[in-house]
């Protein structure tokens, strides 16, 4: 559906100087009186952020703002502005090249609130937690504020949030299909994925005097095309001349799929860059009224993300188009040690007085590598930083490691030395010919490609280097390890159980159920058992016998239902497991798992799949992972009754509750029962009654001996 891009018109390249300074640089200004002490009277990006401005670089704001400084540009931080006036947007000034805009690292959504839709207690990502400092839809009123703050000035938005709202998305929080961000926030460019290559280029061009418009030959952009220009794209093309999904019986004739661009005069300057070819997804309009078009347009744009392969996607929300430019190329290790090598403080800015959570756990890790090729369709990660892994030399990451140990504050133990997953260092495919043609969503699932390199040797070698580092105690892998890929090593796991585990490793099972594993593009269960026998051995190895596993396990996914959670459940009691935490399934934008929760659909195979739609029916599984715990009793008995298990509820090997309710359970619902009413008593009017202090009748003779007497 695409053809191969020249070189020619691809994005240029990252090309940042090396920095050669011993100690980091002084953090970036985050209000007026700080840039003028730069010597500043103006900046050229102001980059606004929903978190606290932390000089780490696990922090967006860090590496875009490092980056930008070391290309030459005056940047200054807004971090966690008050939304509800333009005021703070006009503090250093009219920006002159643009505003930034990011939620932060997380979607404010989620940030905000539980799978239940409660409001989270906390927010990792602000001084001391504290909730309530960034709006919901953060990118929104941000983008707003700066439009109003000073017209004209470009907007460019990014992050999380807006990479995974590029399209027509359905939002959990409201139930319904949302169009774009980029119409909603009325933004001039969104950047989706790994910022770095763009944020400099956009700089660089908008300094040399081109418009927002010149940007649209960016890969890794979203923009909209106005009326005008839509009705133009729209009748300027020729016949397709492959297969329409128009064509297809999986779509149902509702598709106009894969158009050519057309070569005419009239529309080459609207012709989407990058790529001969573009796919039109359904409208939104089309996605908003019929399920079985969403699926269809989830399918399209997630076999399109491949950025050696991609076409650019068009959608037309009513009489405009989101025009969606293929993904940037993945970075090179140059690229990435010139990225992480840039002089970060490591600390959150001066200004604040309060310890920020997010900080806290992250300050002494290092990043050795981005994305994941694991491809989970309940993870966003994959979508937002790519399957095609890029890491750093080993050379970077030592003289990190290095930088630690010479800070004062520094203990002495790495947190962690990984990424999104701890042992994909350095692997990719083996076949670049193969890897720029192939649109497969995982490396791994269902079968662990024959083409992917997994050699654990580069990782190895660079742990063993990194704990003998002077000044080093311990490091430790806390990001996470891909089970198949780890018992394809057993020279690693031995390396791992003997020196970077703390006493407990995280894994990632997710479920027992093979159905439910399928539809998360997860290996069988048999491969977390084979994982735990070979990791106990090595523990038992390397004298530390106790070492454990912390298994995560995920409730109401996709394809989840009761019968599948009781098998969970005793699958737990059968080992000894009893997670202290339940990870419930939050249908984040973007993610193939969401349609399905959405739709009902599996949009590779339009089949459907069962879905926990209701929040008593999340309860419910919720409660049969932690099947233990005495105030879960009546939940799980109700879904033990439900499922027609009653045989799981007594005092046999299987059961998973006794056949009465303990104490807790009975107080456990007699306090719900009296935070109900007491929740109800708020919208009641109650007449005030006064104070008594020795009963019903006080004055009565009986009373008042009865008090004597006490006395």
């Amino acid at each position: 559906m695409s053809t191969a891009t020249p070189e020619s018109a691809r994005s240029p390249r990252i090309a940042l100087p090396l920095w050669h300074e011993r100690h980091a640089a002084p953090p970036l200004p985050m209000n007026a009186r700080e840039m003028r002490a730069r010597g500043w009277d103006a900046v050229d990006v102001v980059f606004v952020t929903g978190d606290a401005y932390v000089d780490h670089p696990s922090f967006a704001m860090a590496i875009l703002g490092r980056v930008l400084e070391a290309a030459g540009f005056r940047v200054a931080i807004l971090s966690q502005p008050d939304w509800k006036s333009a005021d703070p947007w006009r503090q250093f000034g009219r920006p002159r090249l643009c505003f930034a805009v990011s939620a932060g690292n997380m979607d404010s959504l989620i940030n905000h609130y539980t799978a239940n839709r409660k409001v989270r207690n906390d927010d990792a990502y602000s001084p001391g937690g504290k909730i309530g400092l960034r709006p919901d839809r953060a990118t929104l009123p941000y983008c707003h504020r700066a439009r109003e703050a000073f017209p004209g000035v470009p907007i460019i938005a990014g992050g999380v949030e807006a990479s995974l709202r590029r399209l027509a998305h359905y939002d959990y929080w409201s139930d319904s299909v949302r169009r774009s961000i980029l119409l909603d926030a009325k933004a001039d460019l969104l950047v989706y994925g790994m910022g770095e290559s763009n944020i400099v280029e956009i700089a660089q061009r908008l300094a040399a005097g081109k418009t927002v418009r010149d940007l649209r030959d960016l890969r890794g952009v979203a923009y909209v095309l106005g009326a005008k220009e839509a009705a133009e794209l729209a009748s300027g093309g020729r016949k397709p001349a492959v297969q329409t999904a128009s064509d297809s019986p999986a779509s149902g004739g509702r598709t106009p799929a894969v158009q050519s661009a057309s070569d005419s005069p009239e529309t080459a300057g609207l012709r989407p860059p990058l790529a001969t070819v573009f796919i039109t997804l359904p409208t939104f309009e089309q996605v908003k009224a019929d399920k079985l078009a969403f699926a269809e347009a989830t399918r399209l744009i997630h076999i399109n993300t491949n950025p050696l392969n991609a076409a650019t996607l068009v959608q037309f929300h009513d009489r405009e188009a989101v025009v969606v430019n293929p993904p940037g190329l993945p970075l090179s290790e140059a690229e990435m040690d010139r990225i992480y090598d840039l002089p970060y403080t490591r600390r959150p800015h001066p200004s604040y007085r309060e310890p920020i959570p997010a900080h806290e756990m992250i300050k002494d890790s290092v990043t050795i590598m981005r994305g994941c090729f694991g491809g989970c369709t309940f993870c966003s990660i994959t979508a937002h930083q790519g399957r095609i892994m890029q890491s750093r030399s080993e050379e970077s990451v030592l003289n990190e490691v290095r930088k630690l140990a010479a800070d004062p504050e520094f203990k002495g133990i790495v947190s962690d030395i990984g990424g999104p997953t701890a042992n994909m260092y350095q692997m990719r495919c083996t076949r670049p010919e193969v890897e720029a043609k192939c649109k497969r969503l995982s490396c791994v699932h269902p079968s662990l490609c024959k083409l992917l390199g997994t050699d654990h040797g580069p990782l190895v070698d660079l742990l063993r280097k990194a704990r003998n580092e002077p000044g080093i105690r311990k490091v430790l892998v806390s990001s996470g390890i891909r089970m198949d890929l780890a018992q394809l090593s057993p020279e690693f796991v031995e390396e791992l159980a003997a020196h970077h585990v703390g006493g407990r490793l995280k894994v990632a099972p997710e479920h027992t159920d093979p159905h439910v594993l399928d539809v998360m593009k997860k290996p069988d269960i048999d491969n977390f058992s084979g994982f735990a026998e070979q990791f106990k051995q090595a523990s038992e190895k390397a004298g530390k016998p106790k070492q454990q596993l912390v298994p995560y396990f995920i409730a109401s996914h996709p394809g989840s239902d009761l019968p599948a959670m009781i098998d969970l459940a005793i699958y737990l009691k059968r080992n000894g497991y009893r997670p202290d935490q339940v990870q419930d399934f939050i249908p984040a934008p973007f993610d193939i798992a969401t349609c399905m929760y959405y739709t009902g659909l599996d949009p590779f195979t339009k089949k459907p799949v069962q879905i926990a739609r209701g929040l008593h029916d999340r309860k419910l599984q919720r409660a049969l992972m932690q099947f233990f715990k005495p105030e879960n009793w009546f939940a799980v008995r109700e879904a033990l009754l439900q499922a027609g298990r009653a045989d799981l509820i007594g005092n046999g090997c299987d059961c998973l509750i006794p056949a009465q309710p303990p104490k807790e359970a009975l107080a456990a619902r007699r306090e719900k029962a009296n935070e109900s009413v007491r929740g109800e008593d708020e919208y009641v009017h109650k007449v005030p009654q006064p104070e008594r202090t020795k009963g019903y009748r006080p004055q009565r003779k009986t009373a008042q001996r009865r008090d004597r007497k006490r006395t």
